[in-house]
């Protein structure tokens, strides 16, 4: 596979888990909040969407871990 090809390829995957992710957090909250109208959703997504805080409990699968770079 080409340079070119496997970055494209990577691309796509990339934006595909970005949009089925959004979707599920989208259900989440719905399923959380049934009691929310589509705007208030929208509105809570978009937070979740463009936080900038420290990750939201079990978001991740621990501590960042920084490694060295092999020489």
């Amino acid at each position: 596979m080409l340079d070119a090809d496997k970055y494209r390829h990577n691309a796509v995957t990339t934006a595909m888990l970005m949009e089925a992710g959004i979707a599920l957090m989208r259900q989440n909250i719905r399923r959380s909040h049934p009691v929310m109208s589509e705007a208030q959703i929208a509105a809570r997504l978009r937070t979740w969407l463009h936080r900038e805080d420290d990750p939201i409990p079990g978001d991740t699968a621990g501590p960042v871990r920084v490694r060295e770079r092999a020489t």
